[in-house]
């Protein structure tokens, strides 16, 4: 974990140094434990996507002074959206307070405490964040993955043997190879959908770096039809050394019959060409309700060259909302935002997207500010598209016919 240090990082760290939290110097018992359980170490665990735990005093310590420096530069817990607009349930944002306790912690000389003082750790299920699954189903083959090169998005259909309808209130999946696997996007197929169709509304979930599993309230899921196969789409990004990869997947059904259906949909546009040295290219997308729904949660996408996005609200009375605004998108942190209190909306009510995307030499990122850029798959390609996950009723089943004489 290697981090510059700003100018005004530094004068702000020793602003914070001089007011330390509570008397005395902060210890990782008393006071930094339950922020890093509560932030962190969702991520920061044996087995999951961190480069290094968090999960005790003994592994902290070493890190005190670049946990210091990620929360005085905001890069940690990653959280991108502007927090003028919308309210999220996710947030991952410290609070003022939080940020000069392990300020002061790091400054203090990271002091550990009286271990007594350390509160339970959270209870993760070893290997998932979703709690044991009650069905595994991976990629249905290995994939060899070369160690140098270029990987075409790979695609494995496999059969869910589904013999009945189920509704997924939770779903994650988990590369094989961490090491190699960029993202992962499983998509529903209905039963008579060809291998590479994937409609709107049938993505189940993804994973990519900072991206949380799918996690639906009780009384919502997503359907998955019997007989329906499950799509693997594979982004692999080769780092030296051949493996063999054979992802899988982890569903958790509802208990009970669900009142709300949950899809997942997007707004995209894959009709752009950003000019070679732009700054700023401005590209749109929208999408209309076709029915009443409640809207959840929203999650943008670009690749490199991504500089802001934004999600805006039109009611069919005009009116306008303004829901996310990510003003420094980082193709590093895919983050879904779901909304504190799901929003009801209209039959007729659009989604507008506006994105910006940064070509220039100025971003640092950018693979080659030389060329004009169009839509495509890998990352020095470029993408517009905002996802979004509504809810809508589910239809109640038909009444039973009874027998002869109606």
């Amino acid at each position: 974990m290697i981090l510059r240090i700003s100018v005004s990082a530094l004068l702000l760290g020793a602003a914070l140094s001089a007011a330390p939290a509570g008397s005395g110097t902060p210890t990782f018992s008393k006071d930094v434990a339950s922020i890093l359980y509560q932030r962190c170490v969702e991520c920061h665990r044996a087995g999951e996507a961190a480069p290094m735990p968090l999960t005790t005093y003994q592994e902290a310590r070493p890190w005190a002074k670049a946990i210091k420096q990620a929360v005085l530069q905001h890069v940690m817990p990653p959280w991108l959206a502007d927090p003028h607009y919308g309210a999220f349930r996710n947030d991952r944002t410290l609070t003022e307070q939080d940020v000069k306790t392990l300020v002061a912690w790091a400054d203090g000389g990271a002091p550990e405490g009286d271990p007594k003082q350390t509160p339970a750790l959270p209870h993760f299920e070893t290997g998932w964040n979703i709690g044991k699954p009650d069905v595994l189903i991976d990629m249905g083959k290995d994939f060899e993955v070369p160690a140098q090169g270029t990987v075409a998005y790979q695609y494995f259909s496999v059969p869910s043997n589904f013999t009945e309808d189920k509704w997924v209130e939770a779903a994650e999946i988990r590369p094989d190879k961490r090491g190699v696997v960029h993202h992962v996007i499983v998509f529903i197929q209905d039963p008579n959908a060809t291998p590479d169709k994937r409609e709107i509304g049938s993505l189940l979930v993804g994973y990519a770096p900072g991206e949380q599993p799918l996690r639906l309230d009780p009384g919502t899921a997503k359907l998955v039809k019997a007989g329906s196969k499950l799509l693997f789409q594979v982004h692999y990004t080769p780092n030296g050394k051949p493996v063999t990869d054979r992802s899988y997947i982890g569903l958790k059904f509802a208990k009970e019959p669900p009142k709300y259906r949950a899809i997942t949909a997007n707004a995209m546009n894959r009709q752009f060409v950003i000019p070679a040295g732009d700054p700023a290219y401005q590209v749109t997308s929208t999408w209309t309700a076709k029915q009443d729904l409640t809207l959840m949660s929203l999650m943008p996408h670009m690749h490199l060259r991504g500089k802001d996005f934004k999600f805006t609200l039109v009611y069919p009375d005009g009116r306008e909302e303004i829901m996310l605004n990510v003003p420094r998108y980082d193709f590093n942190w895919q983050l879904q935002y779901e909304l504190k209190s799901p929003l009801e909306l209209p039959k007729g009510t659009r989604i507008d997207c506006v994105a910006h995307f940064d070509n220039s030499p100025n971003n640092k990122y950018n693979p080659d500010p030389a060329k004009d850029v169009k839509w495509g798959d890998q990352t020095w390609e470029e993408m517009m598209m905002g996802w979004f996950t509504y809810s809508i009723p589910v239809a109640p089943a038909p009444a039973a016919t009874s027998g002869a004489g109606n």
